[in-house]
């Protein structure tokens, strides 16, 4: 499970949740929409449904824009902390599969 520190604007849906893994919809309605602080308890992978760019602030204040591709997912390991945001000017979402084991 991602361990909220923060309050943020997108919108997440939990699509399927069982003991080996989370499935999560995230949705950036619009510019700026953002996850809030958080960190990543479990390995996850993230799969976006459109192309777009994300901002990713890490704990030390850095930010890395990360240009992504439908359909072309990339891993994240458990301990990451950091705030996602969305700085499109369209409708962006990801899917997001937590692995538990």
């Amino acid at each position: 499970m991602c361990k909220a520190t923060g309050a943020g604007s997108a919108v997440s849906d939990v699509i399927i949740e069982n003991d080996r893994a989370r499935v999560t919809r995230w949705c950036f309605s619009k510019r700026d929409d953002n996850t809030g602080w958080h960190v990543h308890e479990h390995d996850y992978l993230v799969i976006p449904l459109h192309d777009g760019v994300l901002d990713i602030r890490d704990g030390q204040g850095n930010i890395t824009r990360s240009e992504l591709r439908v359909s072309v997912p990339y891993f994240g390991k458990r301990g990451v902390e950091h705030d996602v945001s969305s700085p499109n000017d369209f409708e962006f979402a990801f899917i997001e599969v937590e692995f538990f084991v």
